[in-house]
């Protein structure tokens, strides 16, 4: 019985939530761990029969475990998406899975840069050096737009539309999104394709990504993640710095200065503006500021 469940939740999954290929097979992953406990523990049940009793026997079998608190907390909410589907089907009358608690997580931040980081970074990279006018670009673009690594290094010349300032991306599911971006990022793209791109032959297959590198291949995420690292060190910052350092920075400076929290979350790209919320982390100085010019009695 779980089988044929399991081929089913995964075709709703692509088709009705346009989850990409990875999160689908997390989630079938989630549900067949469910699955093996369950004819185990409880021999004759199929997955329409089981209470929240089972769920939470299940759950407590993961924390003995000792898997994180995270791994946990994602193969719970496989675990909720798989019976969520099943009402949806009209398979079962009551979820069973609604009353099912994850582990509490911390939500650790990573490092911020400040805006004189960001500059200080940026000017680390010359122009002249081989390579120069395509990491300047790149960065300038993760920072102004608060690209995922992922979508930078997946970008195509057909998605920017630099008359009027926007990137048409795709981010996970595949989901596309417009999202503006600033003058300094277009003009330096638009230097990297005068005076680099423009005398590269790309590889078959490759002759519409943007960011290409000595081979004329598309970048991969380790290596932008490396000239990040690189250029940071030749800056003298000492932050354990990522691609994600950047969309982090974009997203915070952004509400820091007044942005409205769902424009940002738009432009992140996040499904929940819950996701968008661990941006907010502004500094007590800040919300002091806040308070001082808009409360009443202040």
């Amino acid at each position: 019985m779980w089988t044929p469940l399991i081929r089913q939740f995964r075709h709703h999954l692509k088709l009705e939530k346009s989850l990409s290929d990875n999160t689908i097979e997390a989630y079938s992953r989630d549900v067949e761990k469910l699955a093996d406990f369950s004819e185990r523990e409880f021999p004759g049940k199929s997955p329409l029969d089981l209470e929240l009793e089972h769920l939470r026997r299940f759950v407590n079998a993961l924390a003995k475990l000792e898997i994180s608190p995270f791994t946990q907390a994602r193969i719970i909410s496989g675990i909720k998406g798989f019976y969520r589907f099943l009402m949806y089907e009209d398979r079962i009358k009551e979820d069973p899975s609604q009353l099912l608690e994850a582990p509490k997580l911390g939500r650790k931040l990573p490092d911020t840069l400040s805006f004189q980081e960001i500059e200080q970074l940026l000017e680390a990279i010359k122009l002249g050096d081989p390579e120069g006018h395509r990491n300047r670009a790149m960065l300038e673009m993760l920072y102004s737009s608060g690209l995922r690594v992922s979508e930078l290094v997946e970008l195509k010349k057909g998605q920017v539309f630099g008359e009027i300032g926007f990137l048409k991306v795709v981010g996970k599911g595949n989901k596309e999104r417009l999202v503006p971006v600033g003058k300094d990022a277009l003009k330096y793209l638009k230097l990297y394709e005068d005076h680099v791109r423009v005398h590269q032959t790309p590889t078959r297959g490759h002759e519409e990504f943007v960011f290409l590198n000595r081979r004329g291949q598309k970048l991969t995420r380790v290596m932008v993640f490396l000239i990040i690292k690189k250029t940071a060190e030749k800056a003298g910052i000492h932050k354990n710095i990522s691609p994600h350092t950047f969309r982090h920075s974009f997203a915070s400076h952004l509400i820091e200065g007044g942005a409205d929290l769902r424009a940002v979350q738009e432009m992140l790209g996040h499904e929940s503006i819950t996701t968008t919320e661990i941006y907010t982390h502004l500094d007590r100085d800040y919300l002091r500021q806040v308070l001082t010019d808009f409360h009443p009695r202040k």
